[in-house]
């Protein structure tokens, strides 16, 4: 017979949740996304300073797409959080493979027309303008409406989704991924038009 070790049990009190082991209360953490996300985008705007937005755009650069990982991965699609991760990983995966960005985006112009005039994407859409593209949306964030950044990154996913569809290999998840990423921006901007997202 093995011989226990017994304890007095504990008893709920003040000591009690200082006992427990673990990470972050995954409600402050989920308020501290959106709090650092409204600033971002309603802060930023009001600032006026272009130093500001530059320093935006280069946030998934300086501070690693992982960091913004923790912050905002887990946010709803309809929050400003939610948007704002979907924003910098549509430009870390143009950042990280833009010769496969243009080519799918190019696969994509004849299929999605609307959707191609809205991204805004010059004319041949090659590597260097994706990025370009891409930035632009990003800086738009603190220099014009939210509303149209949140369009124009639909539609550059719209375009991205098509152009996947008819090449050689692509999975159908993949598609049906960037085509969620491209309809989720899109309902995002009709809740900032109609002042609802938070």
């Amino acid at each position: 017979m093995s011989e226990r070790r017994h304890h007095r049990p504990m008893k709920p009190g003040d000591r009690y949740f200082d006992d427990l082991l673990g990470g972050t209360d995954p409600a402050l953490v989920s308020e501290a996304a959106d709090r650092a996300a409204a600033l971002l985008v309603r802060g930023v705007r009001e600032s006026g300073d272009s130093a500001v937005a530059e320093r935006l755009l280069r946030l998934a650069d300086t501070e690693g797409i992982e960091t913004i990982a923790e912050l905002w991965a887990g946010s709803p699609a309809d929050s400003l959080a939610g948007c704002l991760w979907r924003l910098f990983v549509l430009r870390a995966w143009v950042y990280a493979d833009p010769v496969t960005a243009a080519h799918e985006f190019e696969d994509g112009r004849a299929r999605a027309q609307v959707a191609r005039v809205i991204a805004g994407v010059a004319d041949p859409p090659g590597p260097d303008e994706l990025k370009a593209m891409v930035d632009q949306v990003l800086t738009g964030i603190a220099a014009g409406d939210f509303a149209d950044v949140l369009f124009r990154a639909a539609a550059f996913a719209r375009v991205v989704a098509a152009g996947r569809a008819v090449r050689p290999g692509t999975e159908d998840a993949d598609v049906r991924r960037m085509l969620l990423v491209s309809e989720q921006l899109e309902a995002a901007g009709h809740l900032e038009l109609e002042q609802r997202l938070a």
